[in-house]
């Protein structure tokens, strides 16, 4: 793990900082090339980029002291100036509606900018776990003992803390790890002074953030390359997209570490609204537009002269 790429002075380079700076280049160098397709001015990037930068960071923040709400009360002051604790799907939330205002105020359609937009941000998103899992920030996942499963010693959280309370409901897989008696050994400090145990060491995790950027790649690749046969149908890339992310999130989560309420995670709840909100669109939505479509074609085709 690498929280710490480097120091110039006082200035500290971490690589969670420089992926999501990247996310966010690529994302509106992506978008830029959508808007110019479109014939659409391209100063709009920039200004939706700031407005998704600023709507994701503060959504996120909002999301996850809602889902940790006691670690907030215990220390509200801690919490919303910690630059840990960003929950994806607060920051799409909010950039989503703050967007939707942005595009209506200039009387644009937001479903033909949800269509531009969607896509890469789920690349951004599969660009920014390239940073989670530089930096080792929690969100790898349950212990396994698959050829691929990795340590995270050095990452800004420790399984001996992120995986506490995983155990305390797995007491068997506690008993198999030796979590009690290896958590317990000191063996150095990472490169933030942070202390590293035996059990750092020895468990091996699922990588989520790996299993997460290479899904989101694939996808926007797939989405991506066959958007333009959608162009007559606006909000169609938007609704699949919807889908692909929300399945996405919703089968990753079973193998992380996050509370649940009634068997499932608050991001796996959303996940299901989500692709809900895509598969009625694709069901429901566009077929009652295309019909209305041709009930309008057939009313001015009547009325035309013979």
């Amino acid at each position: 793990m690498h929280p710490v790429l480097f120091h110039v002075g006082p200035i500290t380079l971490y690589s969670f900082g420089l992926m999501m700076a990247t996310a966010f280049l690529v994302a509106g160098y992506f978008f830029t090339l959508e808007l110019r397709r479109r014939g659409l001015d391209e100063r709009m990037a920039g200004q939706i980029t700031i407005i998704c930068l600023i709507g994701g960071v503060a959504g996120s923040k909002l999301f996850s002291i809602l889902e940790n709400w006691s670690d907030f009360i215990h220390d509200p002051r801690g919490q919303l100036f910690s630059p840990a604790g960003l929950t994806f799907y607060g920051g799409f939330i909010i950039c989503t509606a703050w967007v939707y205002f942005y595009v209506k105020r200039k009387k644009l359609p937001f479903l033909l900018f949800a269509d531009m937009i969607a896509p890469v941000v789920l690349l951004a998103y599969g660009i920014g776990r390239i940073g989670c899992q530089l930096a080792g920030d929690g969100d790898y996942g349950i212990p396994s003992r698959l050829p691929w499963a990795m340590s995270y010693p050095h990452g800004t959280a420790k399984p001996t803390y992120t995986l506490i309370d995983y155990f305390k409901i797995h007491p068997l897989e506690r008993a198999q790890w030796h979590y009690d008696s290896l958590a317990a050994i000191t063996v150095g400090r990472d490169a933030m002074g942070g202390r590293i145990s035996r059990f750092d060491e020895i468990v091996t995790v699922h990588p989520a953030p790996v299993y997460e950027t290479l899904f989101c790649v694939i996808a926007f690749y797939f989405i991506w390359t066959n958007r333009k046969k959608f162009d007559g149908e606006i909000g169609k890339v938007f609704s699949i997209t919807l889908i692909v992310m929300g399945i996405e999130r919703l089968l990753i989560e079973f193998i992380r570490i996050n509370p649940l309420y009634a068997g499932l995670s608050m991001a796996q709840w959303i996940s299901i609204a989500i692709i809900l909100l895509g598969s009625w669109m694709l069901a429901f939505y566009f077929p009652s537009v295309a019909r209305a479509s041709a009930r309008s074609q057939e009313h001015r085709s009547s009325k035309a002269p013979g």
